[in-house]
């Protein structure tokens, strides 16, 4: 098993910059796919951005790419989430998650995934 703890959320303004960072503690980090997901009020849980086991593929929902940076130190057990030019439809809790069976076609399913955080709460103000 993995314990996932995110941390790194706040209210900002619209324009502004935020980073996430996800903790990992258990199982040897580089075993897992990391991803990050965004639940708003009212809505399902969305893909924002997952990273292979050794950083070499990324990929990003169309709403993020451009903006959003997701980069991993397997050295110190950590996941981050770099979130530039915020709009107020960023606004979510954001959790972390874990998938241990290797990257793929539907690593943007949260189905797909072993272990989650309990989420941080990131607000963009207009």
């Amino acid at each position: 098993q993995v314990q996932l703890v995110e941390s790194g959320g706040g209210l900002v303004q619209a324009g502004g910059s935020l980073r996430l960072s996800c903790a990992a503690s258990g199982r040897p980090f580089s075993k897992y796919t990391m991803g990050w997901f965004r639940q708003a009020p009212g809505k399902e849980r969305e893909f924002v951005a997952a990273i292979s086991r050794w950083s070499g593929i990324t990929d990003y929902a169309d709403s993020v790419k451009g903006r959003f940076t997701i980069f991993r130190d397997n050295a110190e057990n950590t996941v981050s989430l770099q979130m530039n030019s915020l709009k107020p439809e960023d606004t979510a809790v954001y959790y972390c998650a874990a998938e241990s069976t290797g990257w793929g076609p539907t690593i943007f399913m949260a189905t797909e995934y072993d272990y989650w955080g309990q989420g941080t709460q990131v607000t963009v103000s207009s």
